[in-house]
Formats: C-alpha cells, sequence, structure tokens
C-alpha cells in the first residue's frame, strides 16, 4: 500500500518551531518513502480557533516550501462524516451517555483515568456527553517507529468522549474519521499524543477501520524542559528568513545539516534534506533542546 502521511495542526496559533518541526519530519518521511502528504486544519472546536490562523497556517507552510498532495482539508467542513461514525458507534451499542460535570472529574484522579461513573447510567439532566465503552482487561500494542514496542493498558486511560455535552465531536473520534477517509497509513507526530494512540485504535477497531503505523517524535523543548509550544520561547513563525528556519529545525531533527547549507536557497534546503534525511537519527532521543 502506498505510503499516504499527513500534517494536521489546529488554529489556535500560529506556526512555530515545535510544529515546524514536526512539519519537516512528517513531510521528509513522506518523500522518501514516495508517499502523498496531505495538509489538514484541525478547527473542528470553535471556541479554540483563531480568527484568521488557519489562513496564516496554510500560508506560512507554503513559504516554506511545503507542497502537499490535494486540496487543504478543513475539519469544520466534515461534519456529516464525524456524525454518521457516531452513528454507527451509537447503533452497535458501543456508546453510553454520561452526565458528569466538569468539577466531578476535577475531583478524580487524573492519572487513572475516566471512573465510569455513568456506565450503569447517568443521574443528571441532558445534555449529556457521549462515551466509548473499552473493556478493562485489554491492552492495546503496537510498534512505534522511534519508540519502539508500546503496550498500553486500557483500564487506567477510561473510556474516552467522542461527543461532547456541547454536541462537538472529539479530537480522538474526529481524527479517526478523517485518517481513515483520507487513506492515511502513517502518521508522525509529537510524542506528547503517543497517550492518544490507545484511544484512537480502539476507535479504528470499533468502526471496523485499518490500523495505521505511528511515529512519536522527540518535543521540542526550552530551557526548562517545558514543551516549546507552552513556553514563552514559542516564537511565532511567518516564513520570514524561511531557509534559516528550515536549517534550524534539521538541526533540531539530528540530521547535522552542513554551515553552508544555511545560505543556500529554500529549493537547494529542501533537495540536500531529501537526499540525506535519516529518521534513525532520533532513536533513542528523549527531547529535542532549543537552545
Amino acid at each position: 500500500m502506498p505510503y499516504v502521511g499527513r500534517f494536521a495542526p489546529s488554529p489556535s496559533g500560529r506556526l512555530h518551531l515545535g510544529s515546524l518541526t514536526t512539519a519537516v519530519a512528517s513531510y521528509l518521511e513522506a518523500r522518501q518513502h514516495h508517499g502523498s502528504w496531505l495538509l489538514r486544519i484541525e478547527d473542528l472546536d470553535a471556541a479554540r480557533v483563531i480568527a484568521g490562523a488557519s489562513a496564516q497556517l496554510v500560508e506560512t507552510l507554503a513559504r516554506y516550501g511545503f507542497e502537499w498532495d490535494g486540496e487543504v482539508l478543513y475539519q469544520s467542513r466534515r461534519q456529516h462524516l464525524y456524525e454518521a461514525a457516531f452513528q454507527r458507534l451509537q447503533a452497535a451499542g458501543l456508546l453510553y451517555p454520561c452526565s458528569c460535570s466538569r468539577r466531578v472529574l476535577r475531583d478524580h484522579d487524573a492519572d487513572s483515568g475516566y471512573p465510569g461513573t455513568c456506565r450503569g447510567g447517568v443521574s443528571g439532566a441532558p445534555p449529556y456527553a457521549w462515551r466509548l465503552r473499552i473493556e478493562d482487561r485489554n491492552r492495546e500494542a503496537f510498534t512505534d517507529t522511534l519508540q519502539g514496542w508500546c503496550e498500553q493498558p486500557l483500564g487506567p486511560l477510561g473510556d474516552p468522549i467522542v461527543r461532547r455535552r456541547d454536541a462537538v465531536i472529539s479530537y480522538q473520534l474526529a481524527v479517526v474519521v478523517d485518517d481513515a477517509d483520507s487513506g492515511i497509513t502513517d502518521v508522525v507526530r509529537g510524542s506528547d499524543l503517543l497517550s492518544s494512540t490507545a484511544w484512537q485504535r480502539c476507535l479504528q477497531r470499533a468502526l471496523q477501520l485499518p490500523l495505521l503505523r505511528y511515529c512519536h517524535l522527540p518535543l521540542v523543548v526550552d530551557a526548562d524542559g517545558r514543551k516549546l509550544s507552552k513556553s514563552l520561547r514559542a516564537v511565532p513563525l511567518d516564513g520570514a528568513d524561511a531557509g534559516a528556519w528550515l536549517c534550524r529545525t534539521l538541526a533540531l531533527l539530528r540530521q547535522q545539516p552542513p554551515d553552508s547549507l544555511r545560505t543556500a536557497s529554500l529549493p537547494s534546503i529542501w533537495q540536500w534534506a531529501l537526499e540525506n534525511w535519516q529518521l534513525a537519527r532520533l532513536e533513542s532521543v528523549k527531547s529535542l533542546p532549543d537552545r
């Protein structure tokens, strides 16, 4: 099956070095496998979307020389697909309503997942969220391209929400539907999303969709070890000095670009990156310090 990868930023802000690093790695992996690379804007949660950010992301990626296949996909235009998947899960008896408030969930130990309070029935008034019932005894296991063998017990994760109280489809379900509909075979993303993989594989199985291959990259962090997107050091990028930023990103990804590349044209930098890309250089790397 041909390789199909994707980059799926959320328009809650502008591109920064952390997200650029993920985009570069996913793009080079796809192109090195002679595959396709799709761009999807995850703008389903309108409350988190910043006006104009979607267009800025697309324009900035183009200025960096990214070339995606097909049209840009927008989650906000794909509601019918998510609703159809929700209805399938509901018809199969795999969902249950949940009336737990945020306060109730805050009082619960966050490290042990949802406690299953509403599995036996709801006690509050609608509107309800809807959760996927997961068998506690099961474990989800897969081989991550960089992280190696990953095994996640499902009980501690709890039952994921697939539709919120406000009727917005959850990130977990939307991502699974989008990836299947687009024919994605390989997902390259940050390791902060590794914990979501078990839930997403459960949803893939429940909807009888193909299971994907995953590659979770080490995160770009600041001097204090914080994820760069959460740090004041996460400078927004607009495409200015694209060549210099691209070389810096390749260096962060342990690709060892030569100093002479910094003054090269953008097409020349991409050509060098495609010819020299080695994902294996990131094996055993825990984080990518932005220094």
